[in-house]
């Protein structure tokens, strides 16, 4: 898994009506973008996480640059 700061962290439910966990990267505490991760979840806690196989990362858009013209 990588990520990288701004991107979002999506856990799914273990059961049926479950909604997922959502979390905000902030800062990437392991080699080349993988875990750990210091995140920030949907209710305001923040923690150090290490995601599991049911966890995917929702990658930030990337800003589009503006030409000239």
């Amino acid at each position: 898994m990588h990520a990288k700061a701004g991107d979002h962290l999506r856990v799914e439910g273990r059961h049926v009506g479950d909604r997922p966990l959502v979390a905000e990267v902030l800062e990437v505490h392991g080699q080349d973008a993988q875990p750990p991760y210091l995140v920030r979840w949907e209710d305001g806690h923040e923690g150090t996480f290490f995601p599991a196989s049911d966890a995917v990362v929702e990658q930030r858009p990337e800003r589009a640059t503006k030409r000239g013209g």
